[in-house]
């Protein structure tokens, strides 16, 4: 088996979309996000050392392999439980934004307690984060379509701002997505998202556009592309006034588009494809949500529960 250099694999670029994702959207502190990139670069020196360019490479040995290396190196228990929660957080990350469905990663021991459900908003709680942005200007057009567009649509943050003009079909009430691994779908738009959209496009975006070649869908305030960053920002300043930043968590909407579908009659398969999920068994955590949230109801409302 022949050795790659680290720079010569996937696995740079996606280790510094994981760490952004942790530090940014799920806000873990700059000293934590350190801890975790050291814990990286170890395993991408050492995968690459072993010839596995990507992830879709990797054996369940290399795993094995590679904690034995870490131990042998003199890391205590401790260290090697946190890399091994570390390597199971990246394996997290690759099945849900699309680009790696199963991975031997994940076959890692699992918690005592178990893998957390994500957490879902209700539809009440969905319709308060949605009637918060200001419609009197432009940036509170483009945030009302942004929020609408993640709910009505369930794509990621990082595809909602990787949207081109070109991209939207609204008559056709469905956009073009490029989702990770340089996949594309196509997803419907629902009537209140294909609202929210006509009148931000209509209203708003012209006059954020500052050149008639831009063709990011959303702008930002000097009419450059939106980036992930700040799309995930305007979510949680508008969570904050919903009195919901306790439960949002990077993919609240998508888990809750996912979570509100599949209550309503829609199939797994289904929803595999709208999310653009590789592996239906990433998709089949939606059916755990939804019997917990029955149990939840069942307790609230029964008198002898």
């Amino acid at each position: 088996m022949r050795g790659r250099r680290p720079e010569d694999t996937a696995w740079p670029d996606l280790i510094n979309e994981y760490l952004v994702y942790i530090e940014v959207e799920r806000g873990l502190s700059p000293r934590t996000v350190e801890a975790y990139g050291r814990d990286l670069l170890r395993w991408v020196e050492f995968i690459s050392g072993r010839g596995r360019s990507s992830p879709q490479d990797v054996r369940r040995g290399d795993i094995t392999l590679f904690l034995e290396e870490m131990r042998d190196r003199g890391l205590s228990p401790r260290s090697l439980a946190r890399m091994t929660a570390t390597l199971r957080g990246l394996q997290r990350f690759l099945a849900d934004e699309g680009s790696y469905g199963d991975l031997p990663i994940a076959d890692l021991p699992t918690p005592r307690h178990g893998q957390a459900l994500p957490r879902v908003l209700s539809q009440d709680e969905v319709a308060n984060l949605l009637e918060q942005p200001m419609l009197e200007d432009p940036p509170g057009l483009r945030d009302r379509a942004i929020l609408e567009t993640l709910y009505g649509t369930g794509i990621r943050i990082s595809e909602l701002t990787g949207l081109d003009i070109e991209d939207m079909d609204l008559p056709g009430r469905e956009m073009r997505v490029m989702g990770k691994g340089a996949r594309e779908r196509v997803v419907p738009i629902g009537d209140a998202a294909a609202a929210a959209l006509r009148k931000y496009l209509a209203s708003g975006r012209p006059k954020m556009a500052r050149s008639a070649s831009q063709r990011a869908v959303f702008l930002n305030q000097r009419g450059g592309r939106l980036t992930r960053q700040g799309a995930w920002e305007l979510v949680r300043k508008y969570a904050r006034r919903a009195g919901l930043e306790k439960k949002m968590t990077p993919h609240t909407l998508r888990h809750s588009y996912a979570t509100h579908l599949l209550e309503n009659g829609a199939g797994l398969r289904y929803i595999q494809e709208l999310l653009g999920h590789a592996s239906i068994s990433t998709t089949q955590i939606y059916t755990h949500v939804s019997r917990e949230r029955i149990r939840e109801s069942y307790l609230r409302a029964h008198p002898h529960a």
